[in-house]
């Protein structure tokens, strides 16, 4: 990606920390929950190999349609998963309704994967751009409406981080729960949106920076 060295590393940590996690939340005991973090193991380790600075490694030239393979897979499993999102049943049935709601997470990783292609199809067009400054590759309204996507998705995964005060005597988080009484590392909701924030995040980084 373009930019400075030092900052690039920097994405390069946060990215792969946030795979890292995401391979543990694996371990969950909800399919659901694997799933999900699975998806997002791979856009974690897939941002942190795009996001090494280009003055370190300058990938091969079939790397970047391999990205766009691969996060094509990524995004038709995704728009798959989430198709009860578009079931007129959803609006009526409570049990559907949920089903709807877990799919929400699938139609994020849809919009992830598909900026992931997108960037991988721009620096592909584009190889000599990695020698010059921000702006000069990618079209523009695809670039802002992803950007826009992801700011607002950044700053309301931000605010349901925020504590809305003490917890009630005797009510726990919600979740899965560990045999103590305590969710395990892959149920603990807080965390998982942590992980989705740092992504979030790093996704407007590189997006900037093409």
């Amino acid at each position: 990606m373009h930019g400075p060295a030092s900052p690039g590393w920097l994405l390069v940590a946060l990215c792969a920390a946030t795979g890292a996690y995401c391979l543990l939340r694996m371990r969950s005991s909800v399919e659901e929950q694997r799933r999900a973090a699975g998806g997002e193991a791979l856009m974690g380790f897939g941002m942190a190999a795009m996001a090494v600075p280009a003055a370190a490694f300058t990938p091969p030239a079939w790397a970047w349609p391999a990205y766009a393979v691969v996060f094509g897979a990524a995004a038709l499993r995704a728009l798959w998963s989430s198709r009860a999102l578009w079931s007129p049943s959803a609006l009526w049935s409570p049990r559907a309704l949920w089903s709807s709601r877990a799919s929400a997470h699938h139609l994020h990783h849809l919009i992830g994967a598909t900026a992931m292609v997108y960037m991988a199809v721009v620096m592909a067009a584009s190889p000599a751009a990695h020698h010059h400054a921000h702006g000069a590759s990618g079209v523009p309204l695809v670039t802002g409406a992803l950007l826009l996507y992801f700011v607002a998705y950044v700053l309301l995964t931000g605010t349901r981080l925020v504590p809305a005060g003490p917890a009630p005597a005797g009510t726990g988080p919600a979740g899965g729960s560990a045999p103590g009484g305590s969710p395990g590392w892959g149920d603990r909701p807080e965390l998982a949106r942590a992980c989705r924030l740092s992504m979030g995040m790093a996704m407007v980084a590189m997006l900037l920076g093409l």
